[in-house]
């Protein structure tokens, strides 16, 4: 018989994994002769984590899986689908999935859908609509589904280095979720743009342009909120602003720049609908109405001004996310993913 339709298909259950080893970005600063506080204000972070020469992608995802099913005693037959994003290559056509196989084959569970989605940080949240879509579907057997995001950030010598962080995560996805998916309320973006990307096959570095590929996380960021209201709107019939959601995660290379993005998306909802703003924000973001949006991406004084005005929210309504990205650094897929992994003592 097969089982009934599913409603508020979402997280179940997530576990994270990340190395032990780590730097403080103090001894980093002092390391590579930079200034103080380069990497703790400017980039907002406190530690990064990194694997050692006895880990990577595949032990840490074969880590994060068998302690979240242990905690939350999941019977590994009663998995049946399992999707992995990541960017970090182990193996040029063997997927980290089929590693992770070895947990469910001794309990004799081969019949698992589902391989690895490679897409820069974006991996992670494939995988993750994938195993949604796949519960929310007529294909669904009524088993679980199983995200693992991992990844290892590492960085040639030079100012992108500190910026680097390793983690995993591992998401269970079912039915009667505590953090259910409004799946038609989705705001996509994808372009081709080379603003981060591994040509080099023989290294694990990246090749990064800096300012480009901020500028690109804004204009992508631009693009999803206006997609996200239009379809909104179209669903729920009225506007909608930053004060309809409770919290905010975004994914975070370094904490500096989850600022700035909040910041950016107060500024487009200001211009969405100014009339209904208080009046210190208008006077604040009013001047910066006539800019294009290439001026906008490119200016300080709105990036400064956009920062004050979202300051109160983002302490609000960000701010309890950032604690692990703050201390472990980039995780590439799982970044986004670890803002909800909040610690009993920090949670309101």
């Amino acid at each position: 018989m097969a089982p009934a339709a599913a409603n508020n298909v979402g997280i179940l259950a997530l576990d994270i994994y990340f190395p032990p080893n780590c730097v403080q970005q103090e001894a980093l600063e002092a390391h590579d002769g930079a200034s103080k506080g380069k990497y703790t204000i400017g980039l907002g972070q406190d530690c990064m984590s990194f694997c050692s020469d006895v880990e990577d992608v595949i032990s840490m995802s074969l880590t994060v899986v068998s302690t979240l099913l242990q905690k939350y005693e999941i019977d590994p037959k009663q998995i049946g689908r399992l999707e992995v994003g990541s960017e970090t290559v182990i193996d040029k056509s063997k997927s980290i999935k089929s590693f992770l196989m070895q947990i469910f084959e001794k309990y004799g569970n081969t019949d698992i859908e589902g391989v690895d989605s490679t897409n820069a940080c974006y991996g992670g949240t494939a995988a993750l609509f994938n195993c949604v879509n796949w519960v929310e579907s007529n294909s669904w057997d009524g088993r679980y589904g199983l995200v693992v995001c991992t990844d290892s950030a590492v960085y040639a010598e030079g100012p992108a280095r500190p910026t680097g962080g390793a983690a995993a995560i591992a998401m269970l996805i079912g039915p009667d979720a505590p953090i259910s998916f409004e799946s038609k309320l989705r705001g996509s973006h994808m372009a081709h743009v080379y603003d981060f990307y591994k040509p080099d096959l023989a290294s694990e570095y990246p090749v990064v342009d800096g300012k480009l590929s901020q500028t690109c996380y804004l204009m992508a960021l631009d693009t999803c909120f206006k997609n996200f209201c239009q379809k909104y709107e179209k669903h729920e019939g009225k506007q909608f602003s930053l004060s309809d959601a409770d919290y905010f995660v975004f994914h975070s290379p370094y904490n500096k720049l989850v600022q700035k993005s909040f910041a950016r998306l107060v500024f487009s909802d200001f211009l969405r609908n100014p009339s209904s703003k208080d009046e210190v924000t208008n006077e604040k973001l009013g001047p910066f109405t006539t800019l294009s949006d290439d001026e906008s991406y490119q200016s300080r004084d709105l990036e400064k001004a956009s920062q004050q005005v979202a300051k109160p929210l983002y302490d609000e309504k960000v701010q309890p996310s950032t604690l692990i990205p703050k201390q472990v650094g980039n995780m590439y897929t799982a970044s986004i993913y670890a803002d909800i992994c909040i610690p009993s003592s920090q949670q309101k």
